[in-house]
């Protein structure tokens, strides 16, 4: 279902495609995420896409939480808690460091995908 992917290589990609990159790389980050939780019946990437897109960038910072509150779970899950990454994607996404948030979140799922 998810695959390991390249850090340097997505942020590479998304800066070279003016953030193209970064919107498929976002739907396919959420989606695998999803996945890996188990949670099944969070919003797919895609609708979490669209939701960003219509409202701005508002839906993007609840995305960066949420994600966070996944990425904490499964951090959990194997044992090294880290209770704070809902705040940061938070914070990160505030200041518009989305691909900060993704490369995080791609560290995380790569872990998953060895």
């Amino acid at each position: 279902m998810f695959q390991r992917r390249s850090i340097p290589v997505c942020i590479l990609l998304s800066i070279i495609t003016c953030g193209i990159y970064l919107l498929y790389w976002m739907v396919k980050v959420t989606d695998e995420l999803n996945y890996i939780s188990g949670d099944q019946n969070a919003t797919s990437g895609g609708m979490a896409l669209l939701f960003t897109i219509i409202t701005c960038g508002i839906y993007g910072l609840y995305w960066g939480w949420k994600c966070g509150e996944k990425v904490n779970a499964l951090r959990a899950r194997r044992g090294t808690p880290d209770g704070f990454m809902h705040v940061i994607f938070l914070v990160l996404n505030l200041f518009g460091l989305d691909i900060v948030t993704m490369a995080l979140i791609q560290d995380e799922l790569n872990q998953f995908a060895a």
